[in-house]
């Protein structure tokens, strides 16, 4: 990072026609729905296994800033491992819908010229009667979780950028809110299906997250504990209620 450059930049856009998610996976917003977001960083202060904790703080500062503008008490929002915020709802499907989608990219890994991307969606301002019909039993907006409460796209941001840097800053000195990001996983003691690169599920109970390397830990039915690491699984699903019990049981 050049001497007297900041290291954080920021590009907004106020329509998404063709943007991606995890895996590939497609992200679309109309125009004045969305907040939509990617933060440059120069994260030479990280170890290369830590690069991960740049997405979580972005995932828990909007966390924060999207109860407040939302209106919404603390805690009301969750964090689906890996890159997902998510309010819990009954009738959903595996009792969540997903209100943001975060995307982490990087390169120069290990190098004194690594670089990393992380980019947010966040359904802000979007009335549920526009959704897209394909995915309007898997998705809400902030609007929705309000009740119908208008969201500003740009006071989201700025209550965002607030709530980050001073993550950023204790980022640099070598502290992460594990406590925080433990807190919001909606994971924890839930029963997740997991699609592995081969093309096999399997099915375990989550028991945690890991603060040091960001894997998800599970457990699985014969309650050995192990650690999955995002580039390890292509997908990771809540199971539907009445699907299988949490200890992995069908029912």
């Amino acid at each position: 990072m050049t001497e007297g450059t900041p290291e954080v930049c920021l590009a907004v856009a106020d329509e998404q026609t063709a943007g991606r998610g995890r895996s590939g996976r497609s992200w679309v917003a109309p125009s004045g729905t969305a907040l939509l977001a990617s933060l440059g960083f120069e994260p030479t202060y990280a170890e290369p296994d830590r690069l991960w904790r740049l997405a979580a703080i972005v995932a828990l500062a909007m966390a924060d800033a999207a109860e407040e503008v939302a209106g919404l008490p603390m805690g009301r929002l969750k964090l689906k491992w890996p890159n997902d915020i998510v309010v819990e709802a009954g009738g959903a499907p595996a009792g969540v819908r997903k209100v943001a989608g975060l995307l982490g990219e990087s390169e120069g890994v290990g190098t004194a010229d690594v670089r990393a991307v992380v980019g947010v969606g966040v359904n802000a301002d979007w009335p549920r009667d526009a959704f897209p019909a394909e995915l309007a039993e898997a998705m809400s907006s902030l609007r929705e979780v309000s009740g119908g409460r208008p969201i500003d796209s740009n006071a989201l941001l700025d209550a965002f950028l607030l709530r980050l840097e001073p993550r950023v800053l204790a980022l640099r000195e070598g502290h992460f809110d594990v406590s925080g990001w433990h807190a919001r996983q909606v994971t924890t003691g839930r029963t997740v299906r997991i699609d592995m690169p081969d093309g096999n599920t399997q099915k375990a109970r989550g028991v945690g997250v890991d603060g040091v390397s960001g894997a998800l830990i599970v457990e699985d039915a014969d309650g050995g504990e192990r650690e999955l690491l995002v580039g390890e699984v292509s997908h990771v699903r809540l199971a539907a209620d009445g699907e299988v019990d949490r200890r992995g049981v069908t029912l």
